[in-house]
């Protein structure tokens, strides 16, 4: 073969001759992504969602003011058992929230470490602005 004409050898491609992988798991960031910043912290929601879906927290606390009404299609034990759901649902959203201040604090602090060494003056600037903690 003539090593100078490589450019004239053609790579064709027939059908499910290349590369035919598929992702076929939904992406549903879009949805999450779409939360408006004053209304929420679309990261934290996607954990929380998570934990348990939108619905399946409002059937927990439907069931648990049901009980609580002395409702015919809810047991007193069946409220209870949502309220206990329900509970550690809370607690697991918490600890959530916890690590997602927590890394948003580190995000800051490296940060501001960057613009400390960057730009001193600004840094200096910065913090002149910045309110004070209370």
């Amino acid at each position: 073969m003539f090593p100078w004409l490589w450019f004239w050898s053609p790579t064709l491609h027939f059908p499910f001759s290349g590369s035919v992988a598929q992702q076929i798991e939904p992406d549903t960031s879009w949805f999450f992504a779409g939360i408006p910043p004053w209304a929420g912290n679309g990261d934290l929601e996607k954990k929380a969602f998570e934990v348990a879906s939108y619905g399946r927290q409002i059937g927990w606390i439907t069931e648990v003011l049901l009980a609580d009404k002395q409702s015919r299609t809810v047991t007193p034990a069946q409220g209870a058992e949502s309220l206990d759901k329900l509970q550690g649902a809370y607690d697991k959203i918490e600890a959530a929230k916890k690590q997602s201040r927590a890394e948003i604090a580190d995000a800051a602090t490296s940060a501001l470490a960057k613009l400390r060494e960057a730009d001193p003056d600004a840094y200096d600037r910065l913090l002149t602005l910045a309110p004070r903690p209370r």
